[in-house]
């Protein structure tokens, strides 16, 4: 099995499938990449969109082709020198399936009742499906309830959905079911179909989704590696300012969430902070103070959905609900390893002391089983729906920093910080810029990012539009900062993301409680507000916004670990969050515009190269000479390729441009892929960037 140069993430559709992806094969091949990296192909619920709601484990999803589809794309692939990374699911799968059927009907009697994370308090699970309109109703065998089915009679009880389920669940997800992947039978049956693909061959590497959900993730990584027999192996771990992946875990990486803020960041002038966050706290009438509303909204999550959740951590810590609710509340992390019966690590003591009461912290870091794994489970879930799910949604000065794993009050990061953290990366980590759960793509951050140069000019234009037109303070410079970074959007994709936005920050209507006269105004606004002359102000900033787009392409694509490249962002995109970052795209499209043939001619030299250099290739920092110094971005991987790019391009076009600023390139002759242009030595920025803001550099 080789390991990928790049990957290509695609998500498959009832409407894209495994022979859409075949045809698409040779334009893959072209633009450079290695591995194709594929949504969750596990069958799941037959209508979804992103496969996370696996209903079988044993069978390839039927939608995209099946098992025979699977092969055939396989092997259409391999006749392009390309090959498949898998998404896999471990740590949960949707209700409707037939093994939790027949746990509802014969209870822990159920060969299956090992395989799902259950509350048996009480003696039957509790359903969360009952709402205000139809009572359930009794068909023979069958209790049926608004869309749902159950076994009759059965080991269930049914109660408001506003309420917890008995069983863990993936975050407030009621309708997906922990696993207990830590049970050796539950994780070979839930992975055969998996390890069969690898050892035929038809998959070469995993994408391990939510880690932090399982028992024992650095357990379930060993196995995985032991079966898998080393397969390349990244997992969606979230890490938060500079915590750093547990040695101990048998993988090659992350996902790349903390290359992405990081490298959105080194894009953002940090003199920014200070007028936009008076601007947004100006609009909205919230406070300046970012982690107070971080710490507001996991409090609120935690009374609004884990109550469920935080009884049963209660039980088996022996410790009062609402001291449990503080410690969660307060942990500024997803998860703190600790390993029940092991000494643990430092860090985690560390965090768990300062968190918690003396005796509590003691039962989290030492204490029975239960409490140790429970709390471990718990914390993942309250971070991701009380920060990424809520808190972004409140506090957002610049939403360019409002990313998965982000700190959106951390404007800004010097060059020399970038290369420290770069020179920490493992080799075969992944990166990204963009994925199908980012909240905005990486030309909309591109765009924003322009912002925290210009703050000045962005709170003319806002209070231009604000005059206009106005609905809710709350919602309403978020709607700004977007409709600019999404132009041009329809008003229907604008009206969506901002009902979403609405229902997660949870201040005037939610998911749970809606609102009919508000959604509707959210619609009369997103009408209005494409009409205004939003298109004048980009305009004047897409030249900017390009740079800092390019900029952030070329460091991703060449800084250390495995690229991966979502769909589409070839070129331009400018995508919001899910589900509009999953609408269909038009592959192998003729680049529209002189940005989306940059970016594309880029990505796909890039990418190229990346397959002629050695993927550990050693990463060393090139430092610019001169009064602009600090604009350039500059690195070489081994002895073969230099990156170079631009930052802060407002700043350097006020300046008056490079100057006499200039960059010393490694000994040897080096060729531009980008124009073709040939360097050798100390060079002039001016010259080297003169066609372009970027420079991709190959030794010739």
């Amino acid at each position: 099995m080789s390991r990928p140069t790049s990957t290509y993430r695609i998500q498959l559709t009832p409407d894209f499938g495994f022979a859409q992806v075949a045809e698409i094969a040779p334009y893959l091949r072209e633009l450079g990449v290695s591995h194709v990296y594929l949504s969750p192909i596990l069958q799941s619920v037959p209508a979804s969109s992103h496969g996370y709601d696996v209903v079988d484990h044993s069978s390839i999803r039927a939608e995209f082709g099946g098992a025979s589809g699977l092969r055939e794309l396989a092997e259409q692939l391999a006749a392009h020198d390309l090959a498949i990374v898998a998404d896999i699911v471990p740590n949960h799968m949707n209700t409707e399936n037939a093994h939790f059927w027949s746990v509802l009907k014969d209870g822990t009697a159920s060969p299956y009742a090992g395989w799902f994370d259950i509350d048996w308090d009480g003696g039957k699970v509790a359903l969360p499906v009952l709402g205000d309109g139809a009572e359930p109703v009794v068909d023979g065998e069958v209790l049926r309830c608004y869309e749902h089915e159950y076994p009759y009679p059965g080991h269930y009880r049914l109660v408001p959905y506003t309420e917890g389920p008995g069983y863990r669940r993936f975050f407030d997800v009621s309708s997906l079911i922990g696993l207990r992947a830590e049970d050796p039978a539950v994780f070979f049956a839930t992975h055969e179909v998996i390890f069969w693909l690898l050892d035929e061959g038809l998959i070469e590497g995993l994408r391990v989704d939510h880690p932090d959900g399982l028992a024992d993730p650095r357990g379930y990584l060993e196995r995985l590696r032991q079966r898998s027999g080393g397969v390349w192996t990244v997992v969606e771990k979230i890490l938060i300012g500079e915590e750093r992946l547990p040695a101990d875990w048998a993988c090659d990486g992350t996902t790349g969430y903390e290359a992405l803020n990081r490298i959105t960041r080194l894009f953002v002038d940090p003199e920014g902070a200070d007028p936009l966050i008076r601007l947004f706290a100006r609009q909205t009438g919230q406070s300046t103070d970012y982690r107070a509303v971080a710490d507001r909204s996991k409090r609120d999550v935690l009374e609004l959905f884990f109550t469920a959740e935080v009884d049963r951590l209660a039980r088996a810590a022996g410790e009062d609900p609402e001291t449990i609710k503080d410690v969660l509340a307060a942990m500024p992390v997803y998860r703190a390893y600790v390993v029940p019966g092991e000494r643990p690590p430092p860090d985690s003591v560390a965090i768990l002391e300062q968190v918690a009461p003396p005796e509590l912290a003691r039962k989290l870091l030492y204490g029975p089983a239960e409490a140790v794994v429970r709390f471990q489970q718990t914390t993942g879930p309250v971070m991701a729906k009380g920060v990424e799910d809520t808190a972004l949604y409140r506090w957002y000065p610049l939403a360019a920093l409002n990313e998965v794993g982000g700190e959106p009050d951390a404007f800004g990061l010097e060059v020399k910080e970038f290369h420290e953290f770069c020179a920490g990366l493992p080799p075969y980590t992944m990166t990204t810029l963009s994925t199908h759960d980012t909240k905005r793509s990486e030309d909309v951050r591109a765009r924003l990012a322009v912002l925290a140069e210009i703050p000045q000019e962005w709170a003319e234009a806002v209070a231009e539009w604000s005059a206009a037109l106005a609905f809710d303070p709350h919602l309403d410079y978020l709607a700004w900062q977007n409709l600019a970074g999404a132009w041009p959007i329809s008003a229907e994709r604008l009206a969506d993301y901002l009902l979403k936005a609405a229902r997660e920050a949870k201040t005037r209507i939610s998911w749970v409680h809606p609102d009919p006269a508000y959604e509707q105004g959210v619609r009369d606004f997103a009408e209005r507000a494409v009409r205004l002359p939003v298109g004048e102000f980009v305009a004047r900033i897409d030249p900017f916004a390009m740079a800092n787009s390019l900029g952030a392409k070329i460091v991703q694509l060449m800084m250390p670990g495995v690229p991966d490249v979502y769909q589409g962002n070839e070129m331009t995109d400018f995508s919001l969050v899910d589900p509009d970052n999953r609408r269909p795209v038009a592959f192998g499209r003729r680049p529209a515009t002189a940005w989306d043939a940059a970016k594309l001619l880029l990505t796909s030299q890039a990418l190229r190269l990346r397959r002629r250099i050695e993927p550990a290739a050693p990463y060393r920092p090139l430092s610019a000479s001169g009064e602009a110094a600090g604009h350039v971005v500059a690195f070489a991987r081994g002895r073969g390729a230099v990156a170079v790019a631009t930052r802060l391009p407002v700043r350097l076009a006020r300046r008056g441009g490079w100057a006499g600023t200039t960059l010393m390139l490694p000994p040897g002759s080096w060729q531009d892929l980008m124009t073709g242009c040939r360097f050798t030595g100390r060079i002039p920025m001016a010259h080297l960037l003169g066609r372009n803001p970027v420079a991709l550099l190959e030794r010739s």
